[in-house]
């Protein structure tokens, strides 16, 4: 049965006892299946540390390699690499445990737009975080590998490559989460769309000094994440101008519907 978008809904009640329960149910089940996809990444840890390194390996020079300068090195950097990789593969069954925990404190006009971009922002910071792999990573060491100074051997330590390339993957997921944060301000009311589009070029200036931040001073790098951030950006413009519009017309519905409410 259709419920005007202006009519009182009920919301699911409950007591912060029961509240509590349900919450350290879904903490629970998120570790339990964290847990169970780090058992198998442990016994490929060595593997999966050569797969996320391959991206340098391939641009070293002949006779080069990564080296561990610590004793423990060796052994804890692909384990940390499991234990992340773990927990970005259930991810998804995280986060479908705290939408479950939240969504029955939401109406249900409220569900319907919040679903559709929780959904999203999952999607793209996985999208961001294969084109930091796949596309950024194989030209950014090509160009860090290329200006290494004659009689300079670049032997990289596997466990600060390690910090760099999770620091490199988590910026380039957020960074690929703008068009949902641009729908979020537009839906908040907090920024007009018109202001949006009147600020592009503060915006643009303002992405390229994060990707300077966050990438090498490199303008290869630089320039791999702050592109793709301003088209998403103004994706999240045409998004938010469509869901600008679609609140008009159900707002202009329910009046002819209702009219002198």
């Amino acid at each position: 049965m259709s419920q005007d978008p202006g009519e009182a809904e009920p919301l699911a009640e409950g007591t912060l006892i029961s509240h509590l329960l349900e919450l350290r149910t879904r903490l629970l089940r998120s570790l339990l299946a964290a847990a169970v996809v780090f058992v198998p990444l442990a016994f490929f840890q060595n593997q999966l540390f050569t797969l996320v390194a391959r991206p340098l390996l391939d641009k070293l020079p002949e006779g080069t390699s990564l080296i561990a300068t610590s004793v423990v090195a060796p052994f804890m950097a692909p384990l940390k690499l499991s234990i992340v990789a773990a927990l970005f593969i259930a991810m998804p069954f995280v986060l479908y445990q705290v939408w479950a925990f939240v969504a029955p404190g939401l109406y249900r006009h409220e569900r319907r737009f919040a679903l559709p971009l929780f959904l999203s922002s999952v999607l793209l910071f996985y999208v961001g975080v294969a084109f930091a792999y796949y596309v950024v990573f194989p030209l950014m060491f090509a160009f860090l590998t290329s200006t290494t100074p004659d009689g300079v051997q670049m032997m990289t330590d596997i466990s600060s490559y390690l910090d760099f390339v999770l620091l490199l993957f988590f910026a380039f997921g957020v960074a690929f989460e703008v068009p949902v944060a641009v729908v979020l301000l537009a839906a908040t009311g907090l920024v007009k769309v018109e202001s949006l589009k009147k600020h592009r070029g503060y915006v643009l200036l303002g992405i390229f000094i994060v990707a300077a931040i966050l990438t090498p001073p490199d303008a290869v790098s630089q320039s791999f994440m702050a592109i793709p951030m301003y088209v998403l950006y103004e994706l999240g413009i045409l998004f938010a101008q469509y869901l600008v519009r679609q609140r008009a017309a159900d707002k202009a519905r329910h009046e002819a519907a209702h009219p002198g409410e």
